[in-house]
């Protein structure tokens, strides 16, 4: 008897591990490369001075992600997305097919409130594409918390698929399928809103973040808000923008401040199919570099490339999630330690072997 029960449970261990759950393999991030470990914390923050533009019946509210240096690495792994904002999310992408609890089991590098490294820091504010969860730039804020910069990845809410609150609301994207150019002024009030709220004299944060070094970058429409940001709010000292077209003029007047623009080299040339930097790029008066990526995608600046990659949703012929990770990394990392930390940075001088995908057009 004993012989037939041990059977038993092996063969039920067998059936286990042969399950579809269990064979799909984990999804995963790649580490940061950066020398300190990542901290990280969610902050709610309610401006009540203005009421939200997708919801005006309510003040604008907001989900911050916060990423540190962190003194150790202690406490649990940080979760990807919660299952309400996974389904949401994939639902909302067109790609229901894909099990919600993949990316709801994700955990990345950052350990949940672990203790900050003391010490003042720059900071960097990320905002996403439109649609997308804040999420989406994980990698990218991981990446230059490692390197010694406090990073606040901004959900500007309504304007996502999914964005889960901690009293258990889900919000959707309300703001899906309005005029894309209403939303660079709104997301630069939610940047000013944020930088108020981290640097103000009763902010837990005011002792972790220099207020003299500050930059943003944003992914597609984050990037295209990024100028708009910058224009509204001189604290902004070093702009990037990722992947997104610049709709909005910048004004004549200018920006004198650094601002680097990186995207596809299928899209983002002096000759291809998009006018907008081109037309803008004068008026970016200040230190600039317009570098390319040959075979990326549009979420190759993105965890999307990666993730997508790791579940063979990314079409053929596009740059490997992990390659457009690590590029976009480095020459982000690189803009910002050269513009905010006054670090040399000879990779944004001009081409490297090491990277024959990038190309200048300065």
């Amino acid at each position: 008897m004993r012989r037939i029960l041990v059977t038993l449970v092996a063969l039920a261990a067998m059936v286990s591990l042969a399950s579809p759950a269990s064979a799909a393999p984990r999804l995963t991030l790649p580490p940061p490369t950066g020398r300190h470990p990542v901290g990280s914390t969610d902050l709610h923050l309610t401006d009540r001075s203005r009421q939200d533009p997708w919801m005006p019946t309510g003040p604008r509210e907001l989900m911050v992600s916060m990423f540190y240096p962190a003194l150790l690495p202690v406490g649990p792994k940080r979760p990807y997305l919660t299952l309400a904002e996974a389904k949401a999310f994939l639902t909302e992408s067109g790609v229901p097919d894909i099990d919600p609890a993949r990316i709801a089991e994700i955990r990345t590098s950052a350990r949940v409130d672990a203790p900050p490294l003391p010490g003042k820091r720059a900071l960097v504010v990320l905002s996403p594409g439109f649609g997308k969860p804040r999420t989406t730039l994980t990698g990218l804020a991981e990446e230059l918390a490692s390197k010694g910069f406090v990073v606040a990845l901004i959900g500007h809410n309504h304007e996502s698929h999914g964005t889960a609150f901690p009293d258990g609301r889900v919000t959707g994207c309300a703001a899906c399928g309005s005029d894309s150019t209403l939303l660079p002024p709104i997301r630069a009030l939610d940047v000013s809103f944020v930088l108020d709220t981290l640097t103000g004299p009763s902010s837990e944060w005011s002792w972790l973040i220099d207020r003299t070094k500050i930059g943003m970058a944003g992914h597609s429409i984050g990037g295209y808000s990024t100028p708009t940001a910058m224009v509204a709010d001189q604290r902004i000292r070093a702009g990037a923008d990722l992947d997104g077209r610049l709709w909005s003029p910048i004004p004549a007047s200018g920006i004198d401040r650094p601002f680097l623009l990186l995207g596809r080299e299928s899209e983002y040339t002096p000759a291809g199919p998009d006018t907008t930097w081109a037309a803008n790029w004068p008026n970016l008066t200040g230190w600039k570099r317009w570098i390319s990526v040959a075979a990326a995608g549009h979420p190759s600046f993105t965890d999307v490339g990666v993730l997508g990659e790791q579940l063979g949703i990314i079409p053929p012929g596009i740059l490997g999630g992990e390659r457009g990770m690590a590029l976009t990394r480095a020459y982000v990392s690189a803009f910002f330690d050269k513009h905010l930390r006054g670090g040399s940075q000879p990779s944004l001088d001009g081409p490297v072997s090491g990277n024959p995908e990038i190309k200048f057009w300065n």
